[in-house]
């Protein structure tokens, strides 16, 4: 305005106006004088107007009428010129505004009449517009009378005209309505006006309307009447109209100005009451028509569609609907519904062509669908118009494929037949396809069961643009083109799929974050008001609203949009269409997935999966021939257990699984268990591409599927590594997924696991590995709460580890394994260290593995362990008793690596992590260490871990206080545990502590180990367990003791016992290989021998040097026997290493003087000594239990914790146990040294050095029990030494033992047998009176011996030979040399005897009877003896033995005590001096006259010690002696002397003694009683009546024989005799002459006459023996008479 009414403008216009004026006069002054008048007052008028008023506009405007008539005159001349002139003017008025109400009525008025004479027609609709435009001084009656004329000019015949006034009657209606807009502008701060009353029936109640309105109004109603072929009420006038016409108008009134028909009720009514039910009105030939149904032949012009008039329609439809859907939500339902309908197969496909496009217009707008979907969908009893609409164009596009040739109907102008049409329509599909097979370039379609459909580009993508509806100047239905309604109807799918989509996902975000917002409102600390709570509530049930439209649009939708989008997938050719439809489902899928609508996900999902999953036509072998057009990129076998034929990947197939990853990659936390589908899908692809999994579970192109027919091209081969990757971020990003979708997707991974097993069952392919390597990954990416998905997922790779398929095997364990490292590597938070319970977690599938049987799978298992050791052995903490369970569950038939692996583990363990560990686990430690002894598969790693055992002892000595302390607060902590359930804590060894216990253990593990099968392992481990209980047992509490005694020491020795007594005897040839095996250990038994004999061995040696410990301890008595019992089974057993080293054991155990051993006495006896109870006190304060590794008296006495003083052993407890010793010794001596029943070669026989160490032992022994030994255990040692001595040797061992034959040396077990009996007699000798009865025993006992020279032992029925005879190689047994033994023990004899003689037991036992019996038999022997030493020692022992003898024998004559010896004595002189025995043949003769000297030396024995105490002697024994010397007088010699040496072996000396004793006697002047005197007389006439008798019958002989010598016998007999008589003579000459009887001297002369007779005799040798013998005659020639008296008195 401000242009207008500037002065300048206003003085422009001034001059303007009076220029038309001037000019008007001027045109009209000839023709028009009163024009011309007019004109010129008016240009005075104006001038007047200027001059007088300031305001010059609005006085021109107040006086318009008049300044305007001028001019509306000089159109009323109707001259062209003139009236172009006027209007002109007039225009130039009315754009400056100054024109009144009245002038505009009148210009109007003036045009009307120009209008009617058809003048300046276009000048007209000019003019109309400005005055409209300009300003609003128009209206009511005169605005309607401009409209008309405007119409009217429409329906000229100059088409310039009507088009023209066509447009501006389209802006004068836009002018009419943009006046309202501005009027309510203006009032809108006005109160409202009452409303008027709704539904009001009268259309011309506008009272209540402002005048714009109202005029708007009017116009409004009467283009409806108009459009309704009625007649109008506002615009008179009108002649003709045409419907397009005015439904272009309605359509861009309610286009335009939505917001007039809102705001006012009368609108509103006019839209319900008047426009809908015109439309409704109007569509009806479009609804009644069938396509086909009319025939050519009966056109019903009526009733058939027209295109103009319908796409008009559908155009207001889409205003309407889009504009007034809240007003009109009935109506709209109709509509929408004619919409739907129009779709039909059997519609002109330009009406479904427009149809489609207006659905399209919908589509695009969301909010519209979404309140389509809130007032008909949701509504009970409403036509379901939002999924009908779907429907409809789902089922739209399938009919498009279905019908092909219907499809090009209106192609041809004029519609006269299906024939026609049908022809048309092949002819147009046919190019398309040839150009195909020609190679043509592939136009973008679609393809379905032969029907090809070309995609267009119709539109772009979120906008309706439609081509049909906007084909306003056609009046006949355009040509459609082929493939564009299928295109439309495919963009109306995906804009759908997107608008909805978007809509509801921004929708559901605001609500995320406002729910979020205001829970963080809620949740702050600051006090929240009431208020908010409220909002919060508010906004939770809006969401609820929103929630239940969301879910209801999509449930409605989603049957349709699927069938539609994958019968469109299916048939697409185009790369950029697959990618939509795709996309398509895919936003479809998730948006599902986020409103949690399972089944419509699932399909969604299941869709995509099906078009890549190979169906149909891609699963037999098909070239790509114009049937697919899709170029295929692989072709390989399908996953399946029974692979039938090839399946072939195609580009599609790739897109579609590019789509599936991004479903899950972005999508991932909706899928649930749509994973499954998915995962099966990624699997197969996987499969058929060959991608194997790698460290970490990452898939790399691997070799191809085995398989002929895997073929991949290059496209797809270039695309593996991002497909690879791909699927690698899909599982990476699971770790954004929430907690439960990530459960859905471990799930379906294991599920599909779970399929690829059953697939691998029963064969060794190559199993489907895509699972487990994802479980892995996924399992990696989520370590930071690996806790909620542990559980199931290595439930189900353990699982997987147990499957038969090596290759499914080993994934298991590999993604197991690196699952446990990586756990326990992350960092988690907070730390494992202080999370045990998440350790455990983490390390129990470690466990777990246990209990699978594979050896790959334990090899994996272990190496694991391995490298956790290496990697977090330090903060293992309370894992350890898991980690060390898993390499102590390794057993023994699994292998020789996997053993050696496990025990590798366990090295490391020791070596390094020991004190890193709780102590509780030191016990498992010890545990598996022993279970790795004990196995069998290798010796080597049994001997190293009984190694480990001895470091870990040790290691447990240098920390013991530590491990103690923990053990202590654990077992405190534990035993509360206990005592608040009520139960008993259980543990091994329980009432020992809980360090001992550890200790116990130990023991316990190698007790096991000393009785393994193997030798090696069972000698290690026997000397490790007594090195380790030697070297630091001191460490156990007093009363621990007890348990190693019984439970581990007695226990090992029971089990050691009982192996060895069942070994086998069967000779093992080698120790397995090459290795030869000594002949000492060839079998089992004599390997289980070796142990015996070092458990034994090692028990003793505890017992001997921790008396001290042992002895305080309850029980010791009982375990004394135990363990003696235990000696005496070894020493009985039938193995000479077994039974010897028992003895040395049993030695071992009884070399113990006092518990203290002097090495150790302390310092400072006193203090200790004498007050052992104080140092106790003080030292079980204060030392506790100390940790040194002496064992000094301060220790001991320390270790005795306060309570347990320690026991002062009393001395008859001591005594007992000696003399249980005792006992055991005697049962072992007298079972040993019993003869075998059988005299079998292979009876068992103690060997020499058993004997001998059996034997020595005794002392010892001795020393401790002599107190109480009585007869009876000294009668039970003389069987044992006897029996001991008894026994003969092996001849393979003799060469050993027995020195040569010759040389005289006692045995080892002779000499320990003396030895003893030493022992015996010297303690006897100090001992008391008591104990002196014993001395006949003991002499017994040597005598036994003594007879062994001649006489040795039998041992039961053996056979035993000489040495001489004996082979060495053979098992014959040899008897010893019993000689220097009985020597040895005769000579003990008679020195004992010296000692004991008087002793009254001696005498009363008779011992001198004894020993005189028993040397009766050398004697008697003589030369017959074994060994010429013995008689001869026999005779000098029998002259000492009586020389001391027999003064005691005369002292107790008259007791009687001796009676018997006499006979005995006389008895051995009698066997000895006249033996039966003949010297040996090469007996020299110095040798003779020695042996002479000694029979001499008796003889002169008997003649001093004998005779002179005749008269206390029995007589009958003198009788005896006398008989004897008279033999020996006269002794024959054996026959077997040659002449030579005959003097000499005469035994002249003795013959010569024997006479001169038996004369001595004889003629004894110290005769003392008659019969002594009797017994001499006796004795020589005995003597004298045998030589008579010896010369009678050598005379007889003699005579008879002849010439014949005599033989040789009798001649030296013969010259005895004499000799004898002639020393007979001799020796009665010396004797007094009173001792000789007269009877003698008779018997004696008269030998001579026989001795004559003699004289005749032939031998040399006899004749002077009778010199001799005659000779002494000579002293009988004297005078007979004086010498018979002196012989008669």
């Amino acid at each position: 305005m401000a242009g207008t009414s500037s002065p300048e403008a206003v003085k422009k216009l001034l001059e303007n106006m009076q220029g038309d004026l001037r000019g008007l006069s001027l045109e009209c002054r000839k023709k028009f004088p009163p024009v011309k008048e007019a004109a010129e007052s008016g240009i005075i008028k104006v001038k007047t107007i200027a001059a007088r008023n300031t305001d010059i506009l609005a006085a021109l405007k107040e006086n318009s009428s008049e300044v305007v008539q001028p001019f509306l005159m000089g159109c009323g001349t109707k001259e062209p010129k003139i009236t172009q002139l006027c209007l002109a003017a007039i225009q130039r008025l009315m754009s400056h505004e100054v024109v009144s109400e009245a002038a505009a009525g009148n210009i109007i008025n003036m045009l009307w009449q120009l209008m009617e004479n058809s003048l300046e027609e276009l000048k007209l609709l000019q003019t109309v517009l400005v005055l409209l435009t300009t300003n609003t001084v128009v209206h009511d009656e005169a605005l309607s009378k401009a409209i008309v004329l405007c119409f009217r000019l429409h329906f000229t015949k100059d088409n310039i005209t009507n088009n023209t006034a066509a447009a501006t009657v389209r802006q004068v209606v836009t002018v009419v309505f943009e006046r309202v807009v501005a009027e309510d502008e203006r009032y809108k701060d006005a109160v409202d006006q009452p409303a008027a009353v709704q539904g009001n029936s009268n259309r011309r109640s506008v009272s209540t309307l402002k005048p714009c309105a109202k005029d708007a109004y009017m116009l409004f109603q009467d283009l409806c009447q108009l459009v309704n072929a009625d007649a109008p009420y506002w615009l008179v006038g009108m002649t003709e109209m045409t419907r397009t016409f005015g439904l272009e108008l309605l359509e861009s009134v309610l286009n335009d100005f939505p917001q007039v028909f809102l705001q006012h009720q009368e609108f509103s009514f006019l839209l319900k009451e008047r426009v809908c039910p015109l439309v409704i009105k109007l569509f009806s030939p479009n609804i009644k028509f069938r396509q086909g149904s009319t025939t050519s032949s009966s056109p019903a012009p009526v009733e058939k569609p027209y295109f103009p008039i319908c796409m008009r329609l559908l155009r207001v439809v889409s205003v309407l609907i889009k504009q007034f859907y809240s007003l009109l939500v009935t109506e709209c339902e109709i509509f929408l519904s004619l919409l739907v309908k129009f779709l039909d197969a059997d519609k002109p496909q330009w009406l479904r062509a427009v149809a489609v496009e207006s659905i399209h217009r919908l589509c695009v707008q969301p909010q519209l669908l979404r309140s389509f979907c809130q007032s008909y969908d949701m509504k009970q009893h409403s036509t379901k118009v939002f999924r009908d609409i779907v429907n409809a164009l789902g089922s739209f596009i399938q009919s498009l494929f279905l019908v092909p040739s219907a499809g090009n109907t209106s192609a041809t102008p004029n519609q006269t037949g299906s024939n026609a049409s049908g022809n048309t329509g092949s002819a147009q599909t046919n190019p398309g396809v040839l150009g195909m097979g020609g190679g043509a370039t592939v136009l973008p379609a679609f393809e379905y069961r032969g029907t090809w459909i070309p995609i267009l580009n119709v539109t772009i993508q979120g906008s309706a643009k439609a081509t049909y509806l906007e084909m306003l100047d056609k009046v006949e239905p355009p040509t459609i083109p082929e493939g564009y309604a299928m295109s439309v109807a495919f963009h109306c799918l995906l804009d759908l799929v997107r608008g909805i989509t978007t809509m509801i996902e921004g929708e559901l975000g605001e609500a995320e974050t406002v729910i979020q917002t205001s829970v963080e409102a809620t949740s702050l600390p600051a006090q929240s008001s009431e208020q908010d709570l409220q909002s919060v509530s508010d906004q939770s049930e809006k969401e609820l609203v929103n929630r239940a439209v969301w879910e209801e649009m999509v449930n409605a939708c989603w049957c349709g949009l699927l069938a539609a989008l994958s019968l469109l997938l299916d048939a697409s050719t185009d790369e950029a269409a697959t990618e939509n439809i795709l996309k398509a489902e895919l936003t479809m899928a998730a948006l599902c997935g986020r409103l949690g609508l399972v089944t419509s996900r699932d399909a969604f999902i299941t869709a995509i999966c099906k078009a890549y999953s190979i169906q149909g036509q891609n699963v037999q072998m098909i070239s790509p021939s114009s049937e697919s057009h899709q170029q295929v990129v692989a072709v390989g076998q399908p996953l399946a257990l029974q692979p039938q034929g090839t399946v072939m990947l195609t580009s599609k197939n790739i897109q579609c699984m590019r789509t599936l990853l991004n479903l899950a990659h972005f999508h991932g936390a909706v899928l649930g268990t749509s994973w499954q589908l998915v995962l099966a899908t990624l699997q197969h692809l996987v499969w058929i591409l060959g991608l194997k999994p790698s460290v970490g579970g990452a898939l790399k192109p691997g070799r191809a599927v085995e398989g002929p027919s895997t073929v991949l091209t290059t496209a797809v081969m270039t695309d593996l590594p991002s497909i690879s990757s791909m699927i690698s971020k899909l599982f990476e990003n699971s770790q954004y997924l929430d907690d439960v979708s990530l459960h859905h997707l471990i799930n379906a991974l294991c599920s599909l696991s779970l399929e690829a097993m059953d697939m691998a069952y029963g064969n060794n392919k190559e199993p489907s590995l895509f699972a487990v390597a994802k479980l892995l990954e996924t399992g990696l990416v989520n370590m930071r709460r690996i806790e909620i998905l542990w559980r199931p997922l290595t439930g189900h790779l353990l699982e997987v580890c147990q499957h038969p398929n090596s290759r499914m095997r080993e994934w298991g364990a590999e993604a197991l394994t690196s699952l446990i490292k990586a756990g326990l590597t992350f960092r988690h938070d907070p730390p494992l260290s202080q999370n045990q319970r998440l350790q455990l977690l983490l390390l129990n599938p470690l466990k777990e593995l246990s209990n699978i049987t594979h050896p790959d799978i334990r090899i994996k298992q272990l190496e694991c362990v391995l490298q956790i050791l290496q990697s977090q052995g330090d903060s293992l903490g309370p894992g350890w008793p898991l980690v060390l369970g898993v390499m102590g569950a390794i057993q023994s038939d699994q292998g020789e690596s996997l053993i050696r692996t496990a025990f590798q583990c366990l090295q490391l363990v020791v070596t390094d992590f020991l004190p890193t560990m709780p102590c509780t686990c030191l016990q498992i430690v010890v545990e598996v260490a022993g279970s790795f002894g004990l196995h069998n598969q290798e010796l080597n790693i049994s001997l190293t871990s009984i190694g480990l055992l001895w470091n870990i002892s040790d290691y447990f000595f240098q920390r013991g206080e530590i491990i103690e302390k923990e053990l202590n607060k654990e077992e405190a902590v534990l035993q509360k545990q206990a005592e608040e359930k009520g139960v008993m804590l259980n543990r091994p060894f329980h009432p020992a502590s809980p360090f001992d216990c550890l200790w116990l253990c130990l023991y316990a593990k190698l007790g096991e180990l000393c009785v393994d099968p193997r030798p090696a392992v069972r000698k290690s481990a026997g000397q490790t367990l007594f090195s380790t209980i030697g070297a630091h047992g001191t460490l156990l509490q007093h009363s621990t003791w007890h348990t190693v005694v019984w439970k581990v020491l007695f226990h090992l020795l029971d089990r050691v016992r009982e192996s060895s007594t069942t070994a086998d005897k069967e000779k093992i040839e080698s120790g397995g290989g090459n290795i030869l095996i000594h002949h000492s250990r060839d079998t089992a038994e004599k390997q289980w021998a070796e142990t015996w004999v070092l458990t034994l061995a090692g028990v003793a040696r505890i017992f001997n040097t921790r008396r001290y410990l042992l002895q305080p301890l309850g029980d010791f008595s009982q375990a004394w026997d135990v363990l003696l019992d235990h000696i005496q089974s070894a020493a009985l057993s039938k193995n000479n290493e077994v039974s010897l080293a028992a003895l040395k054991s049993f030695q071992e155990i009884l070399q113990i003087v006092s518990p203290v051993r002097d090495s150790e006495k302390p310092e400072t006896p006193p203090a200790i000594n004498v007050s052992v109870p104080l140092v106790v006190g003080t030292a079980a304060t204060s030392l506790g239990r100390s940790f040194m590794r002496t064992d000094s008296i301060g220790e001991r006495i320390g270790r005795y914790n306060g309570s347990e003083l320690p026991v002062v052993t009393d001395e008859i407890e001591d005594l007992n146990l000696w003399w249980a010793a005792w006992n055991s010794w005697y049962r072992i001596g007298s079972e040993s040294t019993r003869p075998p029943v059988t005299c079998d070669k292979l009876a068992f026989i103690p060997s020499q050095p058993f004997l001998t160490a059996l034997i020595q032992i005794f002392p010892a022994l001795y020393q401790h029990i002599k107190t109480g030994f009585s007869m009876d255990d000294l009668q039970k040692l003389g069987v044992i030494l006897h029996g001991a001595v008894s026994v003969p040797i092996s001849s393979d061992a003799s060469p050993f033992i027995l020195p040569s034959y010759t040389e005289a040396v006692l045995t080892s077990l002779q000499e320990a047998v003396l030895t003893a009996l030493d022992v015996l007699q010297k303690a006897i000798c100090v001992g008391s009176e008591g104990m002196q009865i014993m001395y006949p025993a003991i002499f017994d006992q040597l005598l036994a011996f003594v007879e062994f020279s001649c006489k040795p032992p039998q041992y039961g029925q053996l056979e035993t030979k000489h040495i001489a005879n004996a082979k060495y190689n053979q098992a014959e047994w040899v008897a010893l040399n019993y000689v220097p033994f009985a020597e040895r023990s005769l000579e003990v004899v008679v020195d004992l005897y010296q000692k004991t003689a008087c002793h009254k037991a001696v005498v009363t036992e008779k011992v001198l009877q004894n020993i005189i019996k028993t040397l009766r038999i050398p004697l008697s022997l003589k030369y017959s003896c074994p060994s010429e030493s013995t008689w001869k020692l026999a005779v000098s022992s029998l002259l000492k033995v009586l020389s001391i003898g027999l003064p005691v024998a005369r002292q107790h004559a008259s007791s009687g005590k001796f009676d018997s010896m006499w006979p005995e004595l006389a008895n051995t002189f009698e066997d000895f001096l006249f033996t039966k025995s003949t010297p040996p043949d090469n007996l020299s003769i110095q040798e003779f006259q020695k042996n002479e000297s000694i029979d001499v030396e008796v003889v002169q024995l008997i003649s001093t010690e004998i005779l002179p105490y005749a008269n206390f002697i029995p007589k009958e024994f003198v009788g005896q002696i006398m008989t004897m010397l008279n033999k020996g007088s006269i002794h024959s010699q054996s026959s077997s002397f040659t002449e030579a040496e005959i003097d000499i072996r005469m035994r002249e000396e003795f013959s010569k003694v024997c006479f001169e004793t038996l004369l001595q006697f004889s003629f004894s002047n110290k005769v003392t009683t008659p019969q002594e005197g009797y017994i001499s007389r006796m004795a020589l006439s005995v003597l004298l009546k045998r030589s008579q008798d010896v010369l009678h019958r050598y005379i007889e002989d003699e005579r008879l024989s002849g010439k014949c010598p005599l033989p040789r016998q009798q001649v030296t007999e013969i010259i005895f005799v004499l000799k004898a008589v002639s020393t007979l003579i001799d020796s009665l000459k010396k004797t007094q002459p009173e001792n000789v009887d007269s009877s003698t001297w008779a018997q004696v002369i008269a030998l001579y006459p026989t001795l004559v007779e003699c004289i005749t005799c032939s031998s040399s040798e006899v004749c002077s023996a009778l010199k001799e013998a005659l000779v002494p005659f000579k002293d009988f020639m004297h005078p007979p008479a004086a010498k018979v008296q002196n012989g008669e008195s």
